[in-house]
């Protein structure tokens, strides 16, 4: 049997050039189109396509390293579009150990944009899932990505390198939901401007189930369009004090060049909605909301630094997490290929055994004729003299080549092993 190679050929955002803003991806079909013709190789044992909006991965188990890269290669071609010219540019390889280690990486998140993502948790198992439905995976493969999603349990519950927003979004929503005692869904949230920034935290407003939306823009088109793609009202700049009246969170973020609310505005707000505290988040630059509005009595002001201050803590502290889940990947790695050592080891030590056996049995059937007067006791102590003998001959090389395994140069022990006692090769490839 020859030597199986895993070998992983992958794309992912770390190499597409800055030039093209999205990462060739292909979609779950062509992941599944991928499998199925890769799965149907003389040279690829088992396959498994990983597909999401920034990386697509294929894994196999090969007996031909350089046959199974360039049908990879060409399946990739042909699912995502991209030439061949630029696959070549873009493409990255692992194998064995690396493309194990690799694994395990992205399933921790991290080798993600943003480390601590826990999207891909799910999406390297929905990526097995198909290409067990496709048949395409085989032992080991199914080993490594049990093992890979038991990874990236044991980083989500004993590292918190998800812990703490790193966008601007989403910790302007977390400062929005901790500006009040109120429950989200009781609140009213107001956007002004439709700039990029300020829809993305509306957006996150709302999935965080804040109760009502209403973006206001100067032009009303223009509002009402993301408004409705959000889920709320559009209104025009003339409406807006009476939105700010009725706003428990509001965030701004216009290119206007100067500030467009002051502390006059706001405290006229206030004064219409006694007893409800306001939040102001301003997200544009330059700024929109003038400083001294933080001096109205029941408002708390927030700019764009504030925020940008805890996104870095934040992610200063994702980072130091991330050297405990590096730990953790490294141990797992080690764990994986001791299972993997075990597997050429144990046929070895098997079929060693088996041999021995065969040699003994046969011998003692061929002295069954000579003994002259042999008792059922004396048979017994025959067995049991011969198999002692085996037992201690084979213990050595037994322990020996097990320690190997786990020091990772087994294989090596088992093919001369093998050459040396005539064994058959090794069983299952």
């Amino acid at each position: 049997g020859a030597h199986m190679t895993l070998v992983i050929v992958g794309l992912s955002y770390r190499t597409v050039p800055i030039q093209r803003p999205d990462t060739p991806s292909i979609t779950h079909t062509a992941a599944r189109a991928v499998m199925r013709r890769l799965a149907g190789e003389e040279s690829v044992a088992e396959a498994v396509a990983i597909s999401t909006c920034n990386r697509t991965e294929v894994y196999v188990r090969t007996d031909d390293v350089s046959v199974a890269e360039d049908v990879i290669s060409q399946a990739l071609v042909e699912a995502t579009g991209i030439s061949h010219g630029e696959l070549e540019c873009t493409r990255y390889a692992y194998r064995d150990q690396r493309a194990v280690t690799h694994l395990f990486r992205v399933i921790a998140s991290l080798d993600a944009m943003v480390i601590g993502e826990s999207e891909i948790q799910g999406q390297v198992r929905d990526a097995f899932e198909r290409a067990r439905e496709e048949g395409s995976v085989g032992p080991v493969i199914d080993q490594l990505f049990r093992h890979a999603i038991e990874t990236g349990r044991r980083v989500r519950t004993e590292t918190s390198i998800g812990a703490g927003s790193v966008s601007v979004a989403s910790v302007a929503v977390d400062l929005a939901i901790a500006g009040s005692s109120d429950d989200l869904a009781d609140r009213h949230a107001l956007l002004i401007g439709a700039g990029e920034m300020g829809a993305a935290t509306a957006a996150a407003l709302v999935q965080a189930g804040v109760g009502r939306l209403t973006v206001c823009n100067r032009t009303v088109s223009t509002a009402r369009a993301l408004a409705s793609q959000i889920g709320g009202a559009g209104i025009a700049f003339d409406e807006l004090d009476a939105a700010l009246a009725d706003a428990d969170i509001v965030i701004s973020s216009t290119d206007a060049p100067h500030h467009i609310l002051g502390h006059g505005e706001v405290e006229r707000a206030m004064r219409a909605r006694p007893g409800r505290p306001m939040v102001l988040i301003d997200i544009a630059v330059p700024r929109d909301l003038s400083p001294d509005i933080s001096d109205v009595p029941g408002v708390v002001l927030h700019d764009i630094d504030d925020l940008e201050r805890v996104v870095e803590v934040n992610r200063t502290e994702r980072m130091r997490e991330a050297l405990r889940a590096e730990e953790i990947v490294v141990a797992e790695v080690e764990r994986f290929q001791n299972w993997q050592t075990g597997l050429t080891v144990t046929p070895t030590i098997a079929s060693l055994r088996t041999h021995a056996e065969e040699i003994r049995s046969s011998e003692i059937k061929r002295m069954n004729g000579w003994w002259e007067s042999l008792s059922q006791d004396d048979r017994a102590r025959v067995e049991q003299l011969t198999n002692s003998i085996v037992n201690k001959l084979l213990h050595e090389p037994t322990v020996r080549l097990r320690d190997a395994a786990v020091d990772g140069d087994a294989v090596d022990h088992v093919e001369t092993l093998r050459h040396l006692f005539g064994l058959e090769a090794v069983p299952g490839k």
